[in-house]
């Protein structure tokens, strides 16, 4: 199917080094393929500043700033500031992210350590009155936990991966579903099972490119274009058409940025 209208793929990491060859050429490929907006999201202290850099120089780049749960071990005061300083200071910067919490890994910092932080991002999007981008594997109870101390944030849920109970508590606190390639897979029963039983009004697109490239294209690097695919399962799993997906989860994302639930 050849997409007539506009992309937005809100969940990117185009700083990764695996577009350090050819990244100028994947963002002229993905516009002329209908790819109209990005939402880059940091997750290290070193992608603080990549993805401020890409929101400066790329207009139809937009980005998300905090640190992923596998460096919890390297927030510190000194990055709180840089973040707030970023997030001030470029109207482009329209989330903190990604944030949260990751049991998979054992070499990951200690769960304190995670949920430590995770607070302390939570409260610094409180703060700035911006939502977030929650990277939640393996840590479901705990991120709901944290998710309802703070009942001013809204954000996104990023490649969920829970139940669709997970998903309906989530939606409770005012929070969108994050979809990627993984509802495309074989064995993705569950998150079927979440884009069926989820209103359209809550569920967005991403991509989490350069990783989880949809079917056809697993096991590829993944970019925004290759979101068409996600975008044409939910249209499957929900029994309407393409385009009426595509215009919900944009209006989606505008309602997100907005801060509205």
């Amino acid at each position: 199917m050849e997409f007539k209208y506009e992309i937005f793929d809100t969940h990117s990491h185009y700083d990764d080094e695996a577009f350090n060859e050819d990244r100028e050429a994947v963002f002229e490929q993905i516009k002329r393929e209908g790819v109209g907006g990005i939402l880059n999201c940091a997750c290290s202290k070193a992608s603080l500043k990549t993805t401020n850099d890409l929101t400066i120089n790329y207009d139809f780049i937009y980005g998300a700033l905090g640190i992923h749960p596998s460096d919890a071990n390297d927030y510190n005061d000194d990055v709180r500031k840089e973040i707030i300083e970023l997030a001030t200071n470029n109207k482009k910067i329209l989330a903190i992210g990604e944030i949260g919490l990751d049991y998979y890994w054992e070499e990951n910092p200690p769960r304190d350590v995670q949920k430590r932080v995770f607070r302390e991002q939570m409260k610094l999007a409180e703060e700035l009155n911006l939502p977030v981008v929650i990277h939640d594997r393996d840590a479901h109870a705990d991120t709901l936990e944290i998710m309802k101390e703070f009942p001013k944030v809204i954000g996104t849920v990023h490649c969920f991966s829970g139940s669709l109970e997970f998903a309906k508590e989530c939606v409770k606190l005012g929070y969108y579903i994050g979809i990627t390639g993984v509802v495309t897979f074989k064995n993705a029963r569950k998150i079927c099972e979440v884009v069926e039983g989820i209103p359209l009004d809550r569920l967005l697109v991403e991509t989490d490119c350069p990783y989880m490239a949809p079917v056809p294209n697993r096991g590829k690097r993944n970019k925004s274009d290759y979101i068409r695919y996600i975008i044409e399962k939910i249209a499957e799993i929900k029994e309407i058409s393409s385009k009426e997906v595509n215009l919900a989860v944009n209006d989606n994302f505008y309602r997100l940025i907005h801060n509205k639930k």
